[in-house]
């Protein structure tokens, strides 16, 4: 899907948008796609000689795809961007290397409200990276 409805649907912007497309959307659940590709600024710390893409944001391209996933359902609040307040049972299963391309797929399970339940996959090459389950609400965005 076009790069555009990424940017439209939230407010993450490089170098910290960690979503490169979108291969499915339907109002419970989203797949895209991210690669890094080992000239991001992390890489050069993190594990120097053997550079790995941090689980932390593993996690953090999962929930922005679930916030891409959630933006259908706030149309009826404008200004306002899902943000997360829960991650429960993070499961890393394989690293991610640079070059690789990470496939996440999100689920909306519930909504309750303004609070969203999800549950998130990270997989390279059909090999699961990290499973979790976060939670959503609402938040207005303000200025600083």
């Amino acid at each position: 899907m076009d790069r555009q409805k990424i940017l439209d649907a939230i407010p993450h912007r490089e170098p910290f948008l960690m979503v490169d497309e979108i291969q499915e959307w339907t109002d419970s659940r989203i797949r895209c796609t991210k690669t890094f590709t080992g000239q991001e600024e992390f890489f050069a710390g993190h594990y120097p000689g053997f550079p790995l893409v941090p689980g932390v944001l593993l996690c953090e391209a999962g929930m922005q795809a679930g916030a891409i996933l959630l933006s259908r359902h706030m149309t009826g609040k404008p200004g306002h961007v899902p943000v997360a307040t829960r991650i429960n049972d993070v499961r890393f299963k394989r690293m991610v290397r640079p070059g690789e391309t990470m496939v996440l797929e999100v689920d909306l399970v519930e909504r309750m409200a303004e609070a969203f339940f999800l549950k998130a996959k990270v997989s390279v090459d059909g090999k699961v990276a990290v499973r979790f389950e976060f939670a959503c609400t609402a938040a207005k965005m303000e200025g600083p």
